[in-house]
């Protein structure tokens, strides 16, 4: 391979050059001398024919005669930019003409350069190994540039598998801990802005070391799947939150709900729970699976903080479970819901 060509030429691919002429003696003309620069070529005679070679496989470059019958090489050319667009390989115009209305045509129809006859065998060589350069370099580019949005791509399903795997429960498929925290302050800080009602509900699944004691681990983790399933079943609204809070105790998150709300979906919980009817000979309640639920609705304020929250729910729940379990009921209220 000739010296002059470009060494990333030889490592990747030898460049195909379309010579689209119907003049024969020129065709072999700049085929031995590209060949001999290290270029494959293609020769075909007018610009129909060229559009079919394109068909099949792009080339790196195209030397066109500007006039051809069948179809001349601007109307080609400008055909070719308008079915490849930017893949559109670089055009160089052949033409025997060398008057500023026939260089304005070449450049208008999309040619890059333009080479006229006869040829200048030092600067035709010259202009096809830059343009092949350039084109390569652009192609390479734009490679690059498609890696790095299926890399970004990737990279944005992976964080949000990530994020999946850090917010969600493993065991009942609802959101966790971290989940419940996050998005608690979030809806804190919002309904401080809007002077809107935030509710809490605090649930824990009533004598749950009997069950595990009585059904084994494996039917306790069963046991609070289906709490879970009863739970999310009872809220519909796309901002709630059911979330698991640790071990056996469950928490809802209920943005723009009053008490009276928060009160109506603890005591569907229950009512839910009792229709499935968990068995649970252990418990000291009933014979069947039952929660204890506190709940608290505030309108959150700069003087107060999410924790605030979280301890009258929690305070909620210690006086449910003092008052016989299996009840709902609100901080600060000591009338027992059953």
């Amino acid at each position: 391979m000739n010296a002059v060509l470009d060494r990333t030429f030889a490592v990747e691919k030898v460049p195909v050059v379309l010579i689209v002429d119907d003049d024969s003696v020129s065709n072999y003309m700049l085929s031995e001398v590209l060949h001999k620069d290290g270029y494959q070529t293609l020769i075909v005679e007018d610009g129909r024919a060229a559009l079919s070679a394109c068909q099949k496989e792009l080339p790196d470059i195209i030397l066109m005669d500007a006039v051809m019958p069948v179809l001349n090489g601007f109307d080609c050319c400008r055909t070719l930019h308008a079915v490849y667009g930017h893949d559109c390989p670089p055009t160089l115009m052949i033409t025997g003409l060398n008057d500023s209305e026939s260089v304005e045509s070449a450049y208008q129809a999309g040619a890059v350069d333009y080479v006229t006859k006869p040829f200048h065998w030092a600067v035709l060589r010259g202009r096809v190994r830059q343009a092949i350069k350039a084109h390569l370099a652009n192609q390479k580019l734009k490679q690059s540039l498609h890696k790095e949005r299926l890399l970004r791509q990737e990279l944005k399903v992976a964080n949000q598998q990530l994020h999946h795997f850090a917010t969600i429960d493993g065991l009942t498929g609802i959101a966790n801990r971290r989940m419940f925290d996050e998005r608690l302050d979030t809806e804190w800080k919002r309904l401080c802005r809007e002077q809107s009602p935030l509710g809490l509900a605090l649930i824990d699944i009533d004598c749950f070391k009997a069950y595990n004691d009585t059904y084994g681990h494996l039917g306790g983790d069963q046991c609070l799947c289906q709490v879970a399933n009863i739970i999310k079943s009872c809220v519909r609204r796309p901002a709630d939150v059911v979330a698991r809070y640790g071990g056996e105790e469950f928490a809802l998150v209920l943005p723009n709900t009053a008490l009276e709300g928060v009160m109506h979906i603890g005591k569907s919980i229950q009512a839910d729970l009792k229709k499935l009817a968990i068995p649970h000979i252990g418990s000291a309640v009933r014979p069947i699976v039952t929660v204890s639920i506190g709940v608290v609705s505030i309108i959150p304020t700069l003087t107060s903080s999410p924790q605030t929250l979280i301890g009258w729910a929690d305070q909620a729940l210690y006086n449910a479970k003092n008052n016989g379990r299996d009840c709902v009921i609100a901080f600060s209220t000591s009338t027992v819901m059953r």
